[in-house]
């Protein structure tokens, strides 16, 4: 375990960068996947959704296994994922898309889950948030890497070949965790069980922890919306753009995302996270509107403002760490991620049972809720946090 922080944390990011490479590089190729398997709507928003709904189901199991096989955990991921490609590689029948689809959301969580508890594992010291806020700007590169690649990459060539290409970073992934097991830990350290009923814990939540859950379900909901079909059937169905310009867009809120993250975490440390997220979520509000209702211009303004918007995500956990004790924070942790994934899956599968022309009532009801979660963050109250001492 010597040097584990620095040579650790390199390589988990090395591993978290190089297996989302392809996750990125699916939601540009969603309209030529549509075209050339002859999808309808739903199908193709089931087909973006089971993500999402693999990532839900497997949160709880993920985290279990971290806790006892760690080094398994991260080593199963790669190889999931690959699997999970290469299913949809195939072009073949529309349930073994979705097979493949489901391999990848399940590749992702245990990834993410895996990468995170090998973090919290790790000495503490002065740089434990930057080790994580690290491992986050590692993902997001991946997933601005697999756009770029996607966009880079000859048009000519079909969808699956695109993608199957854009799966190759997984074996830097394997060789990273295959270097990574010799630094792991064999277990992650067990907290104590709580004696508390799962009523007791819902219903001792305080308000502002009710408000970020359900911001970090809006969040998830309009990520996945926008960036799993609104922006690709948009984008081709109505301004005719081509997969690189697809790309492109999908880039630009990646990019955002990406240079307003530090800075906005830093400004929540200083002025707090509750207003910092209030804020955060009325920018989203902004740019789903934008990118749902209007025309090309303001849909790439809204992509940048979707962007700045989507840099509070890791934000709620923060909050919800700050409102609760050690016995129940596994606990709130587990029920908050439940309820990310799953409007991960809902997002696009709502959209494709909705259609092409009532998606834009919808992103515009989820820009409303945004907007009203952020009132309720920047109304004034009284601060009802945990002392020092229990924060940990």
């Amino acid at each position: 375990m010597s040097g584990y922080p620095f040579a650790g944390t390199a390589l988990l990011c090395l591993v978290v960068f190089s297996s989302t490479v392809c996750v990125g590089a699916f939601g540009p190729l969603l309209p030529e996947i549509a075209r050339a398997q002859g999808l309808a709507d739903w199908q193709l928003g089931l087909l973006a959704g089971s993500f999402g709904f693999a990532r839900m189901v497997a949160d709880v199991p993920a985290g279990a296994l971290a806790g006892r096989r760690l080094g398994a955990t991260l080593a199963l991921a790669p190889v999931t994922l690959l699997v999970g490609m290469l299913l949809l590689s195939t072009a073949g029948p529309f349930p073994l898309l979705v097979l493949g689809r489901l391999l990848t959301g399940l590749a992702h969580t245990l990834v993410m889950v895996g990468s995170l508890t090998a973090v919290l594992q790790a000495p503490p010291g002065p740089r434990a948030s930057v080790r994580l806020n690290t491992l986050e700007f590692s993902g997001m590169l991946g997933v601005l890497g697999g756009l770029a690649l996607v966009g880079l990459l000859p048009a000519r060539w079909g969808w699956n070949v695109t993608l199957l290409t854009a799966s190759a970073p997984v074996a830097v992934s394997l060789a990273a965790t295959l270097a990574l097991m010799r630094l792991l830990p064999g277990a992650a350290a067990s907290a104590p069980p709580s004696t508390r009923s799962p009523r007791t814990r819902a219903s001792s939540l305080p308000p502002v922890v009710r408000l970020v859950f359900a911001l970090g379900a809006v969040m998830a909901l309009a990520w996945s919306a926008v960036s799993q079909f609104v922006i690709p059937l948009r984008g081709t169905r109505e301004f005719g753009l081509d997969r690189a310009g697809i790309s492109g867009l999908l880039s630009l809120a990646q990019l955002v995302d990406l240079v307003v993250l530090l800075p906005v975490g830093w400004l929540a440390d200083r002025v707090g996270r509750a207003p910092v997220l209030g804020v955060v979520a009325a920018v989203l509000g902004l740019g789903l509107l934008a990118v749902g209702l209007g025309p090309l211009p303001l849909l790439v303004v809204g992509c940048a403002l979707f962007g700045l918007g989507m840099a509070g995500w890791m934000l709620p956990l923060g909050v919800i760490r700050e409102h609760t004790e050690a016995a129940r924070l596994g606990w709130r942790t587990g029920v908050y991620r439940v309820g990310v994934d799953g409007a991960i899956f809902l997002g696009p599968l709502i959209c494709g049972v909705l259609g092409e022309a009532r998606t834009p009532i919808f992103v515009a009801l989820v820009g409303a809720a945004a907007f009203a979660i952020a009132a309720r963050l920047l109304r004034p109250r009284p601060r009802r946090a945990l002392s020092p001492e229990r924060r940990g």
